[in-house]
């Protein structure tokens, strides 16, 4: 097999897994779903026109990609779901999982460095309803 051809699988099986655990996601409050959507939607595009296409045209997850795309960034509502989520689910990794002190820090300087990074992405305005 050639190497353009792995690399379109493998990219193809992480952005199966990324929208897989985005569908998780969607139930479960501590896994977020919209960075798992746009993990999707960069693996997909470089690695498969029809799931792509899907997930573009998708009713739930199309939209998401879609503002990415064309740069409006995130509604206060996702970022505000974002970093709920992320404070949860660290928070718990931290008490559960993460004994030492250096793993600790390490977990909490990560979860800080993706609510900055989501934060500092454009807000998209959201058009009032009565209009």
């Amino acid at each position: 097999m050639r190497k353009r051809a792995i690399l379109r699988w493998v990219y193809t099986a992480a952005g199966l897994a990324s929208i897989g655990l985005a569908i998780i996601g969607t139930v479960l409050p501590v896994v977020p779903t919209v960075p798992l959507v746009l993990l999707a939607g960069f693996f997909f595009s470089r690695s498969s026109e029809r799931f792509d296409r899907w997930l573009v045209e998708h009713t739930v997850f199309g939209p998401i990609i879609t503002d990415w795309r064309a740069g409006l960034g995130f509604t206060v509502r996702a970022k505000l779901v974002a970093v709920v989520a992320i404070v949860a689910s660290f928070g718990l990794t931290l008490l559960i999982a993460v004994g030492s002190t250096a793993g600790r820090i390490g977990m909490i300087l990560l979860a800080v460095s993706v609510i900055f990074y989501i934060v500092s992405r454009p807000t998209k305005r959201v058009a009032a309803e009565s209009e």
